[in-house]
């Protein structure tokens, strides 16, 4: 069979670039340690490593979006934490109040360190995180919460929690509203709130009461109404909200229990005649509120009776409230503390699944390297032998015989 000269240069050149295309892609195989180096060379596994690279990539993105949400839940436990060492700061305050020998001059003193506290307190709920956003605004990050006039403090806010998705199917709450930790604080012992008339002239001195069978509330207001004739205290309940009278012509002990419709309470001291106290459902009271009045109440003369009842009254309500409003920043705070816990499982879950994601892609793209160092040197030897055979093809002619 005869072969053109064209044809024995067009076949050497083909084989040629053949070889060199094969030693080129090991070439590139070492040089990027990956086996495929486009979808061609792997149709199957070019699209599972599509599918893993964009699983890892979402993996890393909840990743990036856990360490945002502990850095914002561990910045408003921090912030939480200092609250409730000034609430216990004002609580102490409080109790010192009570004391008998301060005047009423000192008692403004410690009005106007209650003030500071106050200002304090407004301050920490306005706390914005390292993005320059308000921690306890809701959804509203970029508005201040809370704005403070005279000792009136208003919430400006809403009632969001701003959420992060920390997990393929978990979202998170990263903040919590000023509303729910500040603002919404039932008074009283969270079911009822007792308080004596500001006019009593008596020394009687009401407890927060409890609950003995919560069937029997009725959610209505009531009244303690106390006579005093011929030396004999006794003492009528009604119920304000539906007008009746709940019993009548009571005898007063100091210190015994007075129950009705569900509800138990005690009062000490002597009332006078024409005293009276309220007993009426827990309602919302801000902690800001609950300083603002323990601060009216520390520059209220108060010397004297029945200023000193007055005063003691009113100090015992304001610390019932104290403890409440710290009790609620501690079940806020156990409510971050979960947060947190569930943000670092989710975190050694991610942690687990991103090694997987890489071993697994290890395991479709990576090259072998002692494999493709051998092809390459063994390409690169049948290259030789093309290039040397196509110069010894390419060289033959019947004029090098020719003498």
């Amino acid at each position: 069979m005869r072969v053109s000269t064209g044809t024995i240069y067009e076949t050497g050149t083909k084989l040629m670039l053949q070889q060199q295309e094969q030693l080129m892609k090991t070439q590139m195989q070492l040089s990027t340690g990956k086996s495929i180096l486009t979808p061609s060379d792997d149709p199957i596994s070019a699209a599972q490593i599509l599918s893993i690279s964009q699983s890892a990539s979402l993996n890393d993105q909840y990743a990036i979006n856990r360490n945002h949400a502990n850095s914002s839940l561990s910045q408003e436990e921090n912030v939480l934490r200092k609250i409730t060492d000034v609430l216990q700061s004002v609580q102490s305050s409080t109790v010192y109040a009570g004391n008998a020998s301060l005047t009423d001059t000192d008692r403004r003193i410690l009005a106007t360190e209650l003030r500071s506290h106050l200002e304090s307190l407004v301050s920490l709920a306005n706390t914005t995180d390292e993005k320059g956003q308000y921690l306890f605004s809701g959804y509203q990050s970029n508005t201040k919460p809370f704005t403070q006039t005279g000792l009136t403090v208003q919430f400006a806010g809403d009632q969001g929690q701003r959420l992060n998705q920390v997990g393929p199917a978990r979202q998170i709450a990263i903040s919590d509203s000023g509303v729910d930790i500040f603002e919404r604080i039932k008074d009283g012992n969270g079911v009822f709130t007792t308080a004596a008339n500001a006019s009593n002239l008596g020394t009687g001195i009401i407890d927060v009461g409890s609950v003995v069978t919560p069937s029997s509330l009725t959610g209505d207001y009531y009244q303690i109404n106390f006579t005093v004739a011929a030396g004999v205290t006794t003492y009528d309940i009604v119920d304000v909200t539906t007008g009746a009278s709940i019993s009548t012509g009571n005898p007063y002990v100091e210190n015994d229990v007075i129950s009705f419709d569900g509800m138990q309470l005690s009062i000490k001291g002597q009332p006078e005649n024409g005293d009276s106290f309220t007993v009426s459902p827990s309602s919302n009271k801000s902690i800001f509120n609950t300083i603002e009045d323990l601060i009216t109440a520390l520059e209220t003369p108060s010397s004297g009776q029945p200023g000193g009842t007055r005063l003691t009254n009113s100090l015992n309500t304001v610390l019932q409230n104290l403890s409440n409003s710290m009790e609620n920043i501690l079940t806020t705070q156990a409510s971050i503390g979960a947060r947190l816990q569930e943000i670092d499982a989710l975190e050694s879950v991610g942690s687990d699944q991103n090694i997987q994601y890489q071993q697994k892609l290890s395991q479709l793209q990576d090259v072998d390297f002692a494999k493709a160092t051998s092809d390459l040197q063994r390409q690169d030897l049948y290259l030789q032998a093309a290039q040397q055979a196509y110069i010894k093809v390419t060289g033959l002619s019947l004029f090098n015989y020719i003498s």
